[in-house]
């Protein structure tokens, strides 16, 4: 089962930029893909994966805003966040994919986005 520990979060203005972190253990870090969720109100939307060869993809919501990344010795992920905007405020999580009812979740990092 793997534990996952994101940081990263916080207060941000319009047009700021965060850099969060999810590092894992209990499982085989280097082959597995990862991605960023984000918890809104109502709301849980896959915005970033990346393979354990490196390649991305993005929801259209944040490309070109937005970019995954991954270190497998350090066993982190990382989502990088520039040009935010309000709808951007949520909770971030990271989650070995695919995601089914048995995966476990980390407490998440909390992205608020506001003057």
């Amino acid at each position: 089962q793997v534990q996952l520990v994101e940081s990263g979060g916080g207060l941000v203005q319009p047009g700021g930029s965060l850099r969060l972190s999810c590092v894992a253990s209990g499982s085989s870090f280097s082959t597995n893909l990862m991605g960023w969720y984000r918890q809104a109100p109502g709301k849980r939307e896959l915005v970033a994966t990346i393979t354990s060869g490196g390649s991305t993809t993005y929801a259209d919501s944040v490309k070109g805003r937005f970019a995954i990344s991954r270190d497998n010795a350090k066993r982190t992920v990382y989502l990088q966040m520039s040009s935010l905007k309000p709808e951007d405020t949520a909770v971030y999580y990271c989650n070995v994919l695919p995601v089914t009812r048995f995966s476990s979740w980390g407490q998440g990092t909390q992205v608020t986005v506001s003057s």
